[in-house]
């Protein structure tokens, strides 16, 4: 039963005999269905990279035990602030962060690429495994072409594509780059994204934003951009009969890729969502006016606004990385820019440089106030309600830069949300849940949740909770929880109704099922 633990689906096995109805069972009540207010939608995320243990590991060679445990205390934190999910680097240089037959370890799980972590487990399993307990997705981050990053020290593994495939290779300036022009490695690359969805019970897949590198130069007056060093692959493009000018091959090389993603996902698992997280500047002259910059159109060779339009991927995470009172890249600006390039209705999410909050230690005046991020946060809110963003990286949120986390938990944050549905993954939404309400001899109100055995997977469950005619909305993972019988606070109410409805793996959401509470224990 894909997205519930085995400890849910246990508990579902176990609800063969429900209760009767009756004074210890509680009472259908359709009308509280229209009553509860709509399911609030937000994708709330972070990034957690782990390319040069930037947010996990903290640092090379820690043992087992002590990796898994900031693991955990990453994903309690996310928890905690409400947040539903988590994006994780398992492909930062042509290296793996699960086992492989493809490619080696990372460096930075041991120190040495090509080493297994000791004692031996698989990492993104376990990521998987215990995000998935605690209701949030995982989706797995992959740099699609990078080879070696410039803080990478170990030596390269013998089953590294630097030592296997050096033709695909490419020394660009400190960086080791898979050239995207090599239709051999642009297979193999594929092949790495193809194997982690089938092996793994992840959310979504998901690369950034280096396509080809961005230019390295050389010289100082003028600075010049040294070319990618592609010829090999040009040239026999060439000697085959190709007709397009070498800029618009290489953005072929990029949208061939993307699309052959997309497709492979469709094919493979249809559920699981593709995300790309690009620079946050468009084309120049699709621009709106005033915005001035980067062009990832004619330096990445990345033609965004095609993914877009031509429906390749599930969601976009512009990386929207400049404060809002930035003139030249002023964040509302292109926010709406990015959502208007947008036909076919797919998600847009805000990525935001949470990580330029100052750092502990370091200057406040050099960094952004957390007030900055809480008020992308409300644009984001106020000019495409029902979207979301994604912070990087989840080392702001661990460190409370500047107060953020708790701002966050205590304002922004201070109710759940589910993530907004994708629905032409999957249209159909799930049946109305079997939902049944009892109280304990103790006067505890017991809510179970199963669904009828013939319809779809379910991952999670919305709960509304009516105390007075005051609505408390919950994301549950589990089909069985206890239900506080009394609002908190000082003006405690008692709860007067209950409302449920199941989630599918896209997030559709079935119809809702209305209780109300008994007036004594069923025993």
């Amino acid at each position: 039963m894909f997205g519930l633990s085995a400890g849910a689906v246990a508990s579902l096995a176990a609800c063969g005999n429900w209760p009767v109805a009756g004074s210890g069972a509680a009472r259908g009540a359709p009308e509280l269905a229209s009553l509860a207010p709509p399911a609030p939608r937000e994708f709330r995320a972070t990034w957690v990279a782990t390319v040069a243990n930037i947010d996990w590991p903290s640092c090379k060679g820690l043992s087992s035990a002590q990796q898994q445990a900031e693991m955990h205390a990453i994903l309690d934190q996310a928890v905690a602030l409400k947040l539903n999910a988590l994006i994780l680097q398992v492909r930062t240089s042509a290296d793996a962060f699960y086992p492989s037959t493809l490619e080696p370890w990372s460096e930075y799980l041991t120190g040495t690429q090509g080493q297994a972590p000791e004692p031996y487990y698989d990492p993104l399993a376990v990521w998987i495994s215990e995000a998935h307990a605690r209701g949030l997705e995982l989706h797995a981050w992959f740099n699609p072409f990078r080879a070696r990053q410039s803080k990478a020290a170990s030596n390269p593994a013998p089953g590294h594509l630097s030592q296997t495939q050096p033709t695909w290779v490419k020394t660009y300036g400190d960086q080791l780059w898979i050239d995207p022009g090599e239709s051999a490695a642009a297979d193999h690359t594929l092949a790495v994204f193809m194997d982690v969805l089938r092996r793994y019970d992840v959310d979504g897949i998901h690369i950034d934003d280096y396509f080809y590198p961005y230019p390295v130069t050389q010289g100082n007056a003028p600075k010049l951009e040294v070319d990618f060093p592609d010829q090999p692959a040009w040239q026999r493009y060439l000697d085959g009969g190709g007709a397009l000018a070498r800029d618009d091959w290489r953005r072929s090389n990029v949208d061939a890729l993307v699309a052959r993603i997309y497709a492979g996902i469709r094919a493979v698992k249809p559920w699981v969502r593709f995300g790309v997280s690009p620079f946050g500047l468009g084309r120049p002259e699709l621009r709106p006016s005033g915005i001035q910059g980067f062009s990832q159109y004619h330096k990445l060779y990345a033609d965004v606004e095609r993914w877009l339009a031509e429906g390749w991927l599930d969601y976009l995470v512009p990386q929207l990385y400049w404060r809002m009172d930035q003139t030249a890249q002023a964040f509302a600006p292109l926010l709406d820019y990015w959502h208007a390039q947008n036909p076919r209705s797919r998600h847009v999410y805000a990525g935001l440089f949470t990580s330029k909050l100052a750092a502990p230690g370091g200057e406040p005046s050099l960094g952004w106030p957390a007030q900055e991020i809480a008020n992308q946060i409300a644009a984001v809110r106020a000019r495409a309600p029902g979207s979301g963003h994604v912070h990087f990286s989840m080392v702001a949120l661990r460190q409370n830069r500047q107060g953020l986390a708790d701002l966050l938990q205590s304002q922004t944050y201070a109710a759940p949300a589910l993530v907004p549905a994708s629905p032409w993954l999957e249209g159909s939404a799930p049946a109305a849940p079997v939902a049944h309400l009892t109280r304990r001899s103790d006067g505890a109100l017991d809510l179970r949740l199963r669904i009828p055995w013939f319809d779809k997977p379910v991952v999670r469950w919305a709960v509304w909770l009516r105390y007075g005619e005051h609505w408390v909305f919950q994301v549950c993972h589990q089909p069985t929880q206890v239900l506080p019988t009394n609002s908190a606070g000082a003006q405690a109410a008692p709860l007067t109704g209950v409302v449920v409805s199941a989630l599918d793996r896209v997030g559709n959401e079935s119809p809702r099922v209305g209780l109300l509470p008994p007036l004594r224990s069923a025993t």
